[in-house]
């Protein structure tokens, strides 16, 4: 039970009373409550956030919500020390102990004097140090010339973690250690308030009305807007984030196996593949007396039927071109972040009339990356240049070519509306707004939107890997001497590049003879080394065809009767729970069937959006008569504005897919074409070729 309608996350603090003025360094909570976010609450130190956070568990409870909060210090020691202190390995028993041994008032804590006896304890030159106090305190050093570890520097999950801090420094920047004590004395207090009614991730099973999880803001959120304080910033966007992952996915985050040292959400353990569930062995099963299966409705049923295959990981958005997106993107920041100028010129507040103007000049200027420190008057004007932030006192701007510089004045004409040549913050987008969605490949265009709005990594599909196997005695490398009645295997190299050009990987399997355990050990290892299997040959139902035959012995074959030329039954079917595509063997079918039906289907089994190819309008330059009945693609090109077709229809002129550009698609109902009439030409490039 995983499922949470409310989200708090907390930036916790290990030091004294802040004052009652928001600032860094202090305690900064947000709640996101049914997907609505509320301003971040600023709390000055422990007394008030531990009551606080009493009260928002009460409040959900009563109103029968479940609650995540989210706290960013660290829920457990590396391995050994709860054990060494406390005599056992269960985490939560040190936070028993910090709860009866930790002294804390808004003004002054014991947090230095306590670490130093718990270093004494083992020698007294570690675990903990940095000494903040001006006293010395016995045990505790202030730096690490004479410090000595007797347990791990880290735990497990901070090595994973890049830039994270050990929980043995107490002080300096980016310190957590004492966060660490503070926050599991309170942590503990509180357990014991609401007994019975809080979880610990990753300790207990999520099955109480509040869960207690560990959180790294830092790990996926970038820099504040300018004018928001970076750890109010933070716990917003971390809130955010969590409220909008699909249940699915904050379930497989959960999944962690660090019982003693605790574990950080959102980052993966080692040697650990995230992955959706499995297809249904049903899902290309056809209704009930289907014979022929129009394409549409084929092309529905898949569509329907499928879901992505692939696990998830984290790039960095310059390494992540081409990749398809695990999540929606929230920008971090508003693109852009500030009302700023498009023009070079002059910048002056409100509108003018019809008429000729003087404004004064205020000394300075304001450029991109050098803005104004200062305010412009009411009715004077100043030196501006484009992408500058614009100055308090201006929100208008006139181009310089529209002005006359005279010494300290500036003259120009009117008439000129407010707010002319500016940009406003966020016109683009706003921060906080969902940037890109789940699904989508990502372009250069996509990296430069996900760099202008503050997003340095994003989660991704791994790449679909796709195997390609040939079938049939005929079949021989190219290169080699064919015997009496053998052919070259035209259709791999051909499936393997436009696996490729699709964006996925291609895993070749090679070239298997009509033998029906070579072919059971071939299907064997492409199901170990990939999620989609392409066969091409013995997809029918003659004495050779073993693509089906073993299909069906494995109880998940579905041979698909399509009503389309060229192209032959297309099976279907899964083995070891990976699905199979059993293409024609011949060469043209095998391209238009891969084109129509098997590259939309993979587009959704790695993760990305189901699209159908664009086609286009145009007039033809030959003649055919089509019969109704089925769906018909000719291979054609364009030249000067009409679609020429190839000469040959038959499915073994491989010449014809060479001298092509794209297909004409014929609808099913029956057509008497001439030169001039319209018909649909589909690029190659709309199918990703």
């Amino acid at each position: 039970m995983t499922g949470f309608d409310t989200f708090a996350m907390v930036d916790w603090s290990g030091g004294n009373d802040t004052g009652p003025r928001p600032c860094k360094d202090a305690i900064w909570i947000c709640v996101v409550r049914n997907g609505k976010v509320e301003s971040p609450v600023y709390l000055r130190n422990r007394v008030l956030a531990e009551e606080w956070l009493a009260n928002l568990i009460a409040a959900e409870q009563h109103a029968g919500r479940r609650l995540c909060i989210g706290f960013d210090f660290p829920f457990g020691y590396p391995v050994g020390f709860a054990r060494a202190l406390t005599g056992t390995d269960d985490p939560l028993a040190v936070w028993d102990w910090f709860e009866a041994h930790i002294q804390d008032s808004p003004k002054t804590n014991n947090r230095f004097d306590l670490a130093g006896e718990i270093n004494q304890r083992f020698g007294g030159e570690g675990p903990f140090w940095t000494n903040a106090l001006k006293r010395d305190i016995a045990g505790l050093p202030r730096t690490k010339a004479t410090y000595q570890n007797p347990f791990p520097d880290r735990r497990a999950v901070e090595h994973l973690a890049k830039g994270s801090f050990t929980c043995w420094q107490l002080a300096g920047a980016g310190a957590v250690g004492s966060q660490v004590m503070m926050g599991m004395a309170i942590l503990a207090r509180l357990r014991r308030r609401f007994a019975d009614q809080i979880a610990v991730w990753p300790f207990q099973p999520l099955e109480k009305p509040v869960a207690f999880v560990e959180i790294w803001p830092s790990l996926t959120v970038g820099s504040a807007p300018d004018g928001m304080i970076k750890d109010a910033w933070q716990v917003q966007q971390v809130a955010l984030g969590l409220a909008r992952w699909p249940a699915v996915k904050l379930t497989m985050q959960l999944d962690i196996e660090a019982p003693e040292e605790g574990w950080i959400l959102g980052i993966e353990q080692e040697n650990r593949t995230i992955s959706p569930p499995p297809l249904r062995n049903d899902c290309f099963a056809l209704p009930a007396g289907i014979a022929w299966t129009p394409v549409d409705e084929a092309l529905d049923l898949l569509r329907q039927r499928l879901n992505p295959v692939t696990g998830e990981d984290r790039q960095a958005v310059a390494k992540s071109m081409g990749r398809v997106l695990a999540e929606d993107v929230v920008a971090r920041r508003s693109n852009p972040p500030h009302p700023n100028t498009a023009v070079d010129g002059y910048g002056f507040a409100g509108a003018f009339p019809d008429g000729e103007h003087v404004l004064p000049l205020v000394s300075g200027r304001a450029a991109a990356g050098a803005p104004f420190d200062g305010q412009v008057p009411k009715g004077s004007a100043i030196r501006i240049l484009t992408g500058a932030v614009l100055p308090q006192g201006v929100d208008t701007v006139i181009l310089q070519e529209d002005v006359t510089v005279q010494s300290d004045r500036i003259a120009f004409r009117g008439p000129l509306k407010a707010g002319a040549n500016t940009r406003k913050a966020g016109e683009d987008i706003v921060g906080g707004d969902t940037a890109l969605k789940a699904g989508r490949v990502l372009t250069p265009a996509d990296l430069a939107l996900l760099s202008a709005i503050g997003v340095s990594e994003v989660a991704v599909r791994k790449p679909l890997r796709v195997a390609v196997i040939s079938t049939g005695d005929e079949l021989i490398e190219p290169g080699a001497e064919p015997a009496l009645g053998q052919i070259f295997d035209a259709n791999r190299p051909m499936l393997l590049a436009m696996v490729d050009r699709f964006g996925f990987t291609p895993i070749d399997m090679g070239c298997v003879a009509d033998d029906r355990e070579a072919l059971r050990a071939a299907l064997d290892q492409a199901a170990q080394k990939a999620d989609v299997i392409l066969t091409s040959g013995g997809a029918s139902a003659g004495d050779e065809d073993h693509v089906s035959s073993l299909l069906t012995d494995a109880g998940a074959m579905q041979r698909w009767r399509i009503a389309v030329k060229p192209g032959r039954p297309l099976a279907l079917g899964m083995w070891k729970n990976v699905p199979v595509f059993g293409l024609p063997g011949n060469p043209v079918a095998a391209l238009v069937c891969t084109l129509v039906f098997a590259r939309p289907a993979m587009k959704v089994l790695a993760g990305s959006e189901w699209r159908e190819p664009q086609g286009y309008n145009l007039p033809a330059a030959f003649s055919k008569r089509k019969k109704p009945g089925r769906r018909e693609y000719l291979r054609a090109r364009l030249r000067d504005g009409q679609v020429e077709a190839f000469a040959s229809e038959g499915s073994g002129r491989i010449s014809g897919l060479s001298w092509a550009e794209g297909l004409v698609e014929l609808e099913d109902g029956a057509r008497d074409i001439q030169p001039g009439d319209p018909v649909r030409f589909i690029p190659y490039d709309s199918f990703g070729l």
